[in-house]
């Protein structure tokens, strides 16, 4: 069963950036494609960006331009830098499995950009 830490949250000023992780103890990390998952209070969870096994990236709507997805497979490390980020980007964060999680999910980390 994959186990999944997700790390690097915290509170920002509006405009400002974190960068976020998450450590998968996973067999064979190079051979799934990752997401960055997010959910907000009374929203449901909602795709952030995904990764491929190959690199290739795909962002939602609202963070195309902000947020950047990388992947370490050495590390079985996913990443997700976020810059500019807005009030409106506060939520849980998750990383999983893409483009169908795995069923367990981490404990994510707590993002929020207040002045």
């Amino acid at each position: 069963q994959v186990q999944l830490v997700e790390s690097g949250g915290g509170l920002v000023q509006p405009g400002g950036s974190l960068r976020l992780s998450c450590a998968a103890s996973i067999s064979i990390f190079s051979l799934y494609a990752w997401g960055w998952y997010r959910q907000a209070p009374g929203k449901q969870r909602e795709l952030v960006a995904g990764i491929s096994r190959g690199g290739n990236t795909n962002y939602g709507d609202s963070v195309k331009g902000r947020f950047t997805i990388s992947r370490d497979n050495a590390k079985k490390t996913v990443y997700l830098q976020m810059n500019s980020l807005k009030p409106e980007d506060a939520a849980v964060y998750y990383c999983n499995n893409y483009p169908t999680p795995f069923p367990s999910w981490g404990p994510g980390t707590q993002v929020a950009a207040s002045s």
